[in-house]
């Protein structure tokens, strides 16, 4: 498993990101725990939440497994801030990040976040101002690097002349969506990453399921609350076009669809590592051995062909 430097920081990563939006909403706390001592315990450390998942709740769950394992110097803590927390719009002000910062360090219970994130743009905010607000954060040492979510080009090469000409601390990855079908969020900004060194650290990498053969009909909506949204949106020919190559990729190769599907995301260029999340042991094993799986260069031609 070979990792990867995150952004131009010290800071390696490991080919996958848990995706901890599950917790507390689709997982809850004690079965969350055996999912990420998997995780954890198959080499990988990297944990991606934010505090408006479940309003506070996943960052909670992990904040409360890592002290019943003692293991905070074994994870990498990735969070987010900016959403709605009951204020009514997203917020990238400096008096708001300074005051959920410390919130989410209750929550997870810890006087540090590996990587902290904005989570949305925030048009009433000046971006000056919210990395200013973030580099105090990065001086305090409350916060060891930063992030962008949701971003395009403009917004993240803005940001990035900013930091660089007051020398503050810059964006060191952009998680924007990008999976199979999914792609122009990603690669909108996806130059800017490989010129700056920005990794991207893509979510909804298995497309709410559609990428692990979960749906392939009509039928198949009744098999989650999203389910029919999905079949909605994915089951049209280029939909079943990319299913095609996954089960062609997937047969030759002896591997399930999600874990193609995540190292032809892992082989693109600019990417850090995708995001995936898992509500069991076995969905966890198998996300783990596509973060170790390595394409051909015909594997990754027909799929990236395969959803253009």
């Amino acid at each position: 498993m070979s990792k990867r430097r995150l952004g131009r920081t010290e800071l390696f990563i490991d080919p996958l990101v848990f995706g901890c939006n599950v917790l507390g909403w689709t997982l809850e706390e004690q079965a969350a725990y055996p999912v990420l001592d998997a995780f954890l315990d198959g080499g990988f450390a990297a944990l991606d939440t934010a505090d408006s998942y479940g309003k506070g709740k996943s960052e909670t769950i992990i904040g409360n497994w890592m002290k019943a394992r003692g293991n905070r110097d074994k994870v990498l803590v990735f969070t987010k801030v900016g959403s709605d927390m009951g204020q009514g719009h997203r917020d990238l002000s400096a008096k708001w990040i300074e005051e959920e910062v410390d919130a989410s360090l209750r929550r997870l219970q810890t006087d540090y976040i590996d990587l902290y994130q904005t989570h949305w743009p925030d048009p009433n905010t000046a971006q000056e101002e919210t990395l200013a607000a973030l580099d105090k954060l990065v001086k305090a040492g409350k916060v060891r690097y930063i992030g962008s979510s949701n971003q395009d080009t403009a917004l993240l090469s803005e940001a990035l002349g900013i930091s660089k000409t007051n020398g503050t601390a810059r964006y060191e990855t952009i998680q924007n969506e990008f999976n199979l079908y999914d792609r122009a969020k990603f690669e909108e900004v996806q130059a800017t990453c490989v010129a700056e060194g920005v990794s991207g650290i893509g979510y909804f990498s298995l497309a709410r399921g559609f990428l692990a053969g979960k749906y392939r009909s009509a039928a198949d909506a009744q098999k989650s609350p999203r389910g029919q949204t999905v079949v909605e949106k994915y089951l049209n020919p280029k939909g079943y076009r990319i299913l095609e190559a996954l089960d062609a990729v997937s047969t030759g190769t002896g591997s399930l669809p999600a874990e193609v599907t995540l190292a032809w995301i892992a082989a693109q260029p600019g990417v850090g590592a995708p995001i995936a999340s898992a509500t069991s042991v076995e969905q966890v094993q198998s996300l783990m051995r596509g973060a170790n799986l390595t394409l051909s260069v015909d594997d990754l031609k027909l799929l990236t062909d395969a959803g253009k």
